[in-house]
């Protein structure tokens, strides 16, 4: 049995172990075959505080990992393949075989940015491919970038990436957008950006960085070439939460819902990080609500005499 399991090894998960370590309630953190989040695919992190020069996202994760080992935080690598929440304590199921007991639990399994697909996407990424503007905006300074998609968030990153380059083409499959009519006007009003109707990236050129795209028409079929330095996809993030269904509270996207604080709507279950936040996304926001959910799970043990 374990006081605090935390499913998920991005900045959320590793924080809440830190601080549920730091607490003596010896957490176990299930850290996936991949882990460490979406900060594992980012070059270089310059908006994480305390690092002046920067710092690579891997070695990010690595530094956050071993912290929370050195204040004895367990660790067991596998994929959580079942749950069952509606019971405390609350049992977890990791490849299908091994099954363990916890009496909280910390969820921190983030969410996946949508990807149109491509080959050469996933490949590039990290190299001129991105899914966040906040985060690798100001690597493109003074250069041509391309944003693919027409909702609110294509078009706030694109705005976002006009402080940086000089030219931001935003692509979209469709001749009217999706985003909201404030996003539009504030996209049009923009001298920085353009818009290419009725088209898809078919695919994403370079070697060793991106150099471009190809585009199709998708009312005339002609494809195109458009030279580019960066490539951001803003076609939604998917919260990993089908594990959860029918379990714990969500809205309408599948994010998990929470209550004062970290909760969510099952007693001794935490939520932390993108998994439970389609705002902001951040590495300093996901590992402080981490911080929040250790403490939460420690308050709950102790109310409940547990701790």
């Amino acid at each position: 049995m374990h006081h605090v399991v935390v499913i998920g090894s991005g900045p959320a998960g590793l924080t809440a172990a830190i601080y549920a370590a730091r607490a003596n309630l010896s957490p176990l953190l299930i850290e996936g075959w991949q882990s460490g989040g979406q900060l594992t695919t980012t070059t270089e992190v310059e908006n994480y505080p305390g690092f002046a020069q920067g710092v690579l996202g891997p070695e990010l994760m690595k530094a956050m990992r071993a912290q929370a080992e050195r204040f004895g935080t367990e660790f067991l690598t596998g994929d959580v393949s079942l749950v069952d929440l509606k019971n405390r304590p609350f049992t977890i199921t990791i490849d299908g075989e091994h099954t363990i007991r916890a009496q909280t639990v910390i969820i921190a399994t983030g969410a996946s940015a949508i990807q149109i697909g491509l080959p050469n996407e996933q490949r590039l990424t990290g190299h001129g491919v991105s899914t966040c503007a906040t985060c690798d905006g100001f690597f493109f300074r003074g250069k041509e970038l391309i944003v693919v998609g027409g909702g609110d968030s294509a078009l706030e990153e694109a705005n976002f990436l006009t402080r940086f380059a000089t030219k931001v083409s935003i692509v979209h499959r469709r001749d009217k957008l999706r985003a909201s009519r404030i996003m539009q006007d504030r996209a049009m009003k923009n001298e920085k950006i353009t818009f290419v109707w009725n088209s898809v990236v078919e695919d994403i050129l370079g070697d060793e960085i991106v150099t471009g795209v190809r585009l199709k028409n998708v009312v005339t079929d002609k494809t195109s070439e458009m030279p580019c330095a960066g490539v951001f996809i803003a076609i939604g993030h998917r919260p990993n939460t089908a594990l959860f269904k029918g379990q714990l509270d969500m809205n309408e996207k599948g994010y998990l819902r929470t209550y004062k604080g970290t909760a969510t709507s099952m007693p001794g279950v935490f939520a932390a990080g993108d998994v439970q936040d389609s705002t902001y996304r951040q590495a300093i926001t996901a590992a402080g609500s981490g911080c929040m959910a250790a403490i939460d799970a420690e308050r709950f043990l102790e109310a409940s005499g547990e701790g």
